[in-house]
């Protein structure tokens, strides 16, 4: 079984899988500000890979983040996901940009993708890929990379701050059930 112990380990696992990076050329084709391919997309690899896995274990959605805050029209990111279904039609995009998305999630402004992705419910899921222009992979983890390759959920300190959001995460925890895919990840609860 593969051991990933650091970002380089993950860069390595990214470059290697052909879809993945179709999925991020196809994300920087939009050319957006500030863009990520987040969450789920990173983190299913990495404790797929720690699983010894050799099938991907199959993704809801694949979410594209960016933060532009001269544009935020819901209509505007559904144009983006149109863009990406025709360049790969059989990936659930789902885009969002992260100027508007403090609204929605009753949180105040976010500055960037980055902060925004700082403000996940779990440091397991506070994840980011990119191409920067050579297409070299640039990875961000606002809350460290130590959880998701130690196979650990925990919440964000964000998600800490408040009961409602503690809340938030315990339900996450139950809808996801990520124990179902991935075995030997060890969950907290709050």
């Amino acid at each position: 079984m593969t051991r990933i112990n650091n970002l380089d380990d993950i860069i390595e696992q990214v470059k290697a899988d052909k879809w993945m990076m179709d999925v991020l050329k196809a994300a920087k084709s939009l050319d957006l500000p500030d863009w990520w391919v987040c969450a789920g997309f990173v983190r299913a690899k990495i404790w797929d890979v720690l699983h010894g896995f050799q099938q991907r274990t199959p993704l809801p959605d694949v979410d594209v983040i960016y933060f532009n805050d001269s544009m935020i029209e819901e209509a505007q990111e559904k144009t983006y996901e149109q863009q990406l279904k025709s360049i790969i039609p059989d990936i659930p995009w789902s885009v969002k940009n992260q100027a508007r998305m403090h609204v929605l999630n009753n949180n105040p402004p976010y500055t960037s993708s980055i902060d925004a992705m700082s403000k996940f419910p779990e440091t397991a899921t506070a994840l980011g890929l990119k191409l920067n222009r050579d297409n070299d992979i640039i990875l961000a983890a606002p809350c460290g990379l130590n959880d998701v390759i130690n196979l650990k959920v925990k919440p964000t300190p964000y998600f800490q701050e408040t009961k409602e959001r503690a809340q938030i995460y315990e339900q996450r925890l139950i809808q996801k059930h990520w124990q179902a895919n991935w075995d030997k990840i060890k969950v907290t609860k709050i």
